[in-house]
């Protein structure tokens, strides 16, 4: 599945946007989940400062 994916992301306007996972701790358990979105290269940090 994350093939098919990336070689999408490859092509035509899709070099534009990047896959980003983001580690996230819970408030509840302390354990850490982690958080994948396709995001704007434009917004990249903006993902990663948000909680």
């Amino acid at each position: 599945m994350a093939k098919k994916v990336v070689a999408t992301l490859k092509s035509g306007k899709g070099k534009d946007f990047t896959k980003v996972i983001k580690m996230v701790k819970s408030p509840k358990t302390g354990a850490y989940n982690f958080k994948e979105e396709i995001v704007h290269n434009d917004h990249v940090q903006d993902f990663l400062k948000s909680k």
